[in-house]
């Protein structure tokens, strides 16, 4: 057997998963492309192993155990793509930069007095909506230092 023609499949095949990777913007083409890219490492590992004509047949027990973990990572990756979309409705992933509750990130990186008092909605033993409005005490005065 040739090497070279499963080589190059496999090299074509780790190629277009790359540029799923890089190019897509939807999780679930995204975990394709991985899963491209995984069967292009076995396609070789068999072939090397043909090849090689090794008689403990390392490259496909190594190739059984990538598709365990395949299948494993498929699993786990849609169940969090699913959980993202009934949380977001949505799956692109340039959407999905900060994984906050609200889709803004959870400490102000910008410094902005307005945002500071959005974090604080979190703190123990003040109400959410005292600390939005900029109450210190929680009494609902609305002075609070402003």
């Amino acid at each position: 057997m040739h090497l070279t023609y499963p080589t190059v499949v496999a090299a074509l095949l780790f190629s277009v998963g790359v540029y799923g990777v890089l190019a897509r913007r939807n999780a679930i083409l995204v975990l394709m492309s991985v899963e491209l890219m995984l069967n292009a490492v076995n396609l070789n590992l068999v072939a090397f192993d043909v090849w090689l004509r090794d008689r403990l047949h390392g490259g496909q027990a190594l190739t059984l155990f990538t598709i365990v973990i395949a299948a494993a990572e498929v699993g786990l990756g849609l169940a969090i793509v699913l959980l993202v979309f009934r949380n977001r409705r949505t799956i692109d992933v340039d959407r999905l930069r900060a994984l906050a509750e609200d889709g803004t990130a959870s400490a102000p990186a910008s410094g902005d007095p307005e945002r500071a008092g959005e974090t604080a909605a979190a703190a123990p033993g003040s109400s959410g909506a005292a600390a939005r409005r900029g109450d210190r005490d929680g009494s609902g005065a609305g002075g609070g230092g402003r």
